[in-house]
């Protein structure tokens, strides 16, 4: 059993974490994966659980509090008709496979190749977030047959990489080809169930034998970790959304594009041994 003054600073640090991710993700629309991993690893590290798969446990983690959040919103969206069901039934394959092929990838990875790959993909997804344009455009339909089985299962494959959803690579594609950015978000919010729902089963089975774990670490899925972002993540999501309503949304996405870029590279910092 773990030390109580261990666990009040944890569970202190865990609903932090969950209210950013809940505003945020109201806010501007983004998975809150992007916030949650660097978070939870910078969380785990503090309080001593460094241990060599503890980005593996973040990364798990995150992916665990997207099933719930994602079924969540993908509901929602279905009952506003935003869901793009063609595209989803369509992605969904090569996105699973993709995923499942991550999580054999993440489990053999050390962990400072994993805070590498964050780093430049997340710095990749913060200038996107702050400096992507509208009128970008490849095409006016999704790609089919070989460049969508590529394409969809590099989506899954990344994300997990990542411990995120479908919409930091999923939505940018789709408005790529077209798709109306309402349809896009709510699709999107599908891309993320396919990727954590297979990668999430198949992390609970993987590194029960890992040292320096977290308490209550399930595999290598933090359950205090999920339980607490889940529940405050609840509470926080509509204040996000009523912000976005209240302000303009154009600066803050600049903000917080600042603040990704910033956190990856920071990641990638501690990689390289900086």
């Amino acid at each position: 059993m773990p030390d109580p003054s261990q666990l009040l600073p944890f569970l202190g640090l865990l609903i932090a974490i969950g209210a950013l991710a809940g505003i945020v993700a109201g806010l501007l629309g983004v998975g809150g994966g992007i916030i949650l991993v660097p978070a939870f690893l910078y969380t785990f590290i503090a309080l001593g659980y460094d241990g060599p798969q503890v980005m593996q446990v973040c990364l798990a983690t995150s992916l665990a509090t997207i099933v719930f959040t994602s079924a969540r919103s993908l509901r929602s969206h279905n009952r506003k008709g935003a869901v793009r069901w063609d595209i989803l039934k369509a992605w969904a394959p090569g996105i699973a496979v993709g995923a499942l092929v991550g999580v054999f990838a993440a489990s053999g990875l050390k962990t400072a190749s994993l805070m590498m790959i964050f780093g430049v993909l997340g710095t990749l997804v913060g200038l996107y977030i702050g400096f992507g344009r509208e009128s970008w455009q490849l095409g006016t339909e999704m790609p089919r047959g070989i460049g969508r089985a590529v394409t969809s299962a590099a989506i899954g494959f990344i994300s997990v990489l990542m411990g995120i959803g479908g919409g930091s690579f999923g939505v940018p594609l789709m408005r790529l080809y077209g798709v109306k950015i309402h349809n896009a978000v709510a699709t999107a919010s599908g891309f993320g169930l396919v990727i954590a729902l297979p990668s999430v089963t198949a992390f609970l089975f993987t590194g029960w034998d890992a040292p320096g774990r977290p308490p209550f670490t399930v595999g290598l899925v933090n359950l205090p970790a999920f339980l607490v972002v889940v529940a405050v993540t609840m509470v926080t999501a509509p204040w996000g959304v009523r912000l976005a309503h209240a302000l303009d949304p154009k600066p803050l996405r600049r903000v917080f594009a600042a603040f990704i870029i910033l956190t990856a590279l920071n990641m990638l910092r501690k990689a390289l041994g900086g």
